[in-house]
């Protein structure tokens, strides 16, 4: 594959932004807004199987001199995660249009343009670039969290956008210190130098806090649970999908690069991880409402995730990145179920739903599934996933390793406790006798008796259902799966290839 591809990925997205801005006849906005991720996740398919013989593929724009020119960099790491979020956007984003969300001004735009910022955050070899891409993510976002959901978006759009500025404004003086004291942002340059180098360490550790930040890592999560479940139930499945996962993947990227072995901080990492992954299992304890649960589980699946980073051996980080790609589907799928039922039910509180399982037997299997990949109990990805971390923890032979293995698996007994009462209040039970349906006079506000007919219909849950089908898929393909991410893995761990890739 010609390497001249990647910049391709930011830019096609971004020139459809443009064109979806000036042309705005329905059909064609559709096809674009999903025939661009669809094109994506066939290029990034295309880019992991060129990988089984060229482990990295690097163009320099502008044919400017390597370690100046902004390089475009594919690994197997860049190409899978290219892989699974472009899937969910595009599953995500054929939700929207089944709830007609789509037809909002300049929705299909933003959220094009947000998805050409994620796919420059992965395929950037440059910290400045990657400081872009974000921004380029972040000001579609902007709008997209306001366009809909329930009145508190307005308020809580306002916590988004300062949270996000001022973590960019720390990022951005984290790369400008790494340049300060190196000489340099190119991380194909840096690679291995913060281990021996104390300026470029620390310089290292401010970009982790915005990173970590960005993705939500305990103590600064608060925004995420806030902000989220006020969106619709799509937007907030895009953007669980997207935001803290590019995050992360730059912390497994930055991180493994530039150190050799764990950083004179990573005893501080270690304590936040374990935070992360204790607070999230146990406030979703304290929730009645099923998308602020799962905002809850989004923070522990941060958690389980830099368990990776924290261990930094290969088999675990081969583990947080089989987890990562388990939770992108698995909670998007969940996410699509619950606004699914809100579409037709009008409320996703536990006290207002009941017995769903009578109604809505398919929406209830599929959640089900969804709920015990979430907890990591057969059969489902999330089994693995639980199973690959606690082994490359209890390898690893350190303390670390042993106090991560006992919150890991106290995490997944309060998970499932926690998902229990989630299943028990919306889907157990006696079924219910009214609703609030969606009337263009009262909206929400009304009560209405419930029916026979009225029922979750295949149009609202198949994009949810389809990310399960993919989750089950991974369950019985987890070999496959675990080869891929091991191979990512492999190439954190020795960064001779990307090295030379880049600079020749």
């Amino acid at each position: 594959m010609n390497a001249a591809v990647l910049p391709l990925l930011l830019a096609v997205p971004l020139l459809a932004a443009g064109l979806l801005v000036i042309v705005r006849h329905r059909l064609v906005q559709r096809t674009v807004m999903l025939g661009v991720p669809a094109a994506t996740l066939v290029t990034a398919v295309l880019l992991l199987l060129h990988h089984r013989t060229e482990p990295v593929l690097a163009h320099q724009v502008g044919a400017f001199a390597p370690g100046v020119a902004i390089p475009f960099v594919s690994d197997t790491l860049s190409a899978l995660m290219l892989a699974v979020t472009s899937l969910a956007t595009l599953v995500t984003l054929w939700f929207l249009c089944v709830t007609r969300e789509d037809h909002y001004r300049f929705v299909p735009a933003l959220a094009l343009m947000l998805h050409g910022g994620v796919n420059g955050a992965f395929l950037t070899g440059d910290l400045f670039n990657l400081f872009v891409m974000v921004e380029v993510m972040l000001l579609p976002s902007y709008a997209l969290i306001a366009v809909t959901g329930t009145w508190r978006r307005l308020g809580i759009g306002r916590t988004f956008v300062v949270v996000n500025l001022l973590t960019s404004a720390i990022l951005l003086t984290g790369v400008g210190l790494v340049y300060a004291v190196s000489g340099s942002v190119n991380l194909a340059v840096l690679a291995d130098r913060a281990s021996s180098e104390p300026g470029l360490a620390l310089a290292a550790a401010v970009v982790m806090i915005a990173l970590g930040v960005k993705g939500a890592i305990v103590p600064v999560h608060g925004w995420l649970p806030q902000t989220y479940p006020a969106t619709s139930a799509g937007m907030m499945a895009l953007f669980s999908a997207l935001h803290t996962k590019v995050a992360l993947y730059a912390m497994y990227r930055v991180y493994a690069t530039l150190f050799d072995g764990p950083a004179p901080w990573a005893v501080v990492l270690v304590v936040l991880v374990t935070l992360t992954l204790a607070v999230g299992a146990w406030s979703t304890f304290g929730e009645h409402i099923v998308r602020r649960a799962l905002a809850w589980q989004m923070v522990a699946g941060v958690g389980h995730i830099l368990v990776g980073v924290v261990l930094l051996t290969t088999a675990s980080l081969a583990a947080g990145l089989f987890y990562m790609v388990h939770h992108i589907v698995t909670m998007g799928a969940l996410l699509l179920l619950a606004g699914a039922i809100e579409q037709v039910y009008g409320s996703g509180r536990y006290e207002r739903l009941s017995g769903l399982i009578h109604r809505d037997p398919a929406v209830a299997v599929l959640t089900a599934l969804g709920l015990l990949s979430l907890v990591g109990i057969p059969i489902s990805s999330g089994f693995f996933g639980k199973v690959a971390l606690v082994s490359a923890a209890a390898g690893s032979a350190s303390w670390q390793g042993w106090v991560l293995l006992t919150t890991i698996l106290l995490a997944a007994v309060l998970s499932l406790v926690a998902m229990q009462r989630l299943w028990t209040g919306v889907f157990w039970g006696q079924p219910m006798d009214d609703y609030r349906p969606d009337s263009p006079e009262a909206g929400r506000a009304r009560l209405a008796t419930l029916t026979d007919d009225v029922v979750v219909p295949l149009r609202l849950w198949a994009p949810g259902a389809t990310l399960i089908a993919v989750q089950l898929a991974m369950f019985f393909g987890a070999g496959q799966l675990m080869q891929l991410t091991t191979r990512a893995a492999q190439g954190l761990v020795d960064t001779a290839p990307y090295v030379e890739a880049v600079l020749g």
